[in-house]
């Protein structure tokens, strides 16, 4: 589940669209939030990031596999669609990063999450166009390699109709979400520190490091985080008995 921000995620004004104060809702980072050095980068780092997945996935994906890469792509794309708002005008939403690694791999998830991304961002205006490649970043790249990792370590030797097997998976949903929330939350609050105006004042993200990192790590840790790993863990509890070998 990935954090989407309104321009004041914190407890302070927020705001107002037209007369009625209706308040803004944005999904994933939306263009005007990070300036041009930042999401000019993460579109440099995805470039190759993309190109390396897709050459591993054509090597390593069997035949029998690749509808389910479509499938992966699809889920992540639907349950993306669904925002939890929460207190301080922000919302947030699940991202199924980790049960597309653990299913597929994670290059393979990878390729299917940033699919998801530039869909939403190009035909439906969820997240920002100049923000795709920090979205995919944060969403297609930490979170299925942090989550991947973090169940390949805590499911090792384990049978795949273990229980050791869903618990791993809900642990690793978890850890996955809330690395991405992190560094979603590092490149906001170096906004204000790479772009100021003449005036001294912030050109796109206003809050520091100081103000984004907490806030994003107590919301993901005690809400959103705990979300991710139910979901992830239920669906892997679903595979063992309703198909496991995709767990082999």
């Amino acid at each position: 589940m990935e954090e989407c921000w309104t321009p004041h995620p914190i407890p302070l004004p927020l705001p107002q669209r037209g007369e009625e104060g209706e308040k803004e809702k944005v999904m994933h980072i939306p263009d005007g939030y990070l300036g041009p050095p930042t999401y000019g980068l993460l579109y440099g780092a995805m470039v190759p990031l993309w190109a390396l997945a897709s050459k591993i996935v054509r090597r390593t994906l069997q035949q029998r596999q690749v509808p389910f890469l479509a499938l992966g792509a699809a889920f992540s794309f639907v349950v993306m669609l669904f925002n939890i708002p929460i207190p301080g005008g922000s919302t947030g939403h699940a991202v199924g990063g980790t049960i597309v690694a653990i299913l597929l791999g994670p290059w393979a998830a990878l390729i299917a999450i940033s699919i998801a991304l530039v869909i939403q961002a190009l035909l439906f205006g969820d997240g920002g166009v100049t923000a795709i490649g920090a979205n995919c970043f944060n969403m297609a790249f930490v979170m299925p390699m942090a989550g991947y990792l973090v169940y390949r370590l805590l499911s090792r030797g384990a049978p795949a109709t273990s229980r050791r097997r869903w618990v791993a998976a809900a642990v690793a949903g978890y850890a996955g979400l809330n690395a991405a929330a992190v560094t979603t939350a590092v490149m906001f609050g170096l906004q204000p520190l790479l772009a100021k105006g003449p005036d001294g004042r912030p050109l796109y993200f206003p809050y520091p490091l100081e103000v984004a990192l907490p806030v994003m790590a107590v919301q993901h840790l005690l809400f959103f985080g705990i979300i991710e790993a139910v979901l992830t863990g239920l669906l892997i509890f679903y595979f063992q008995r309703s198909n496991p070998s995709l767990l082999g």
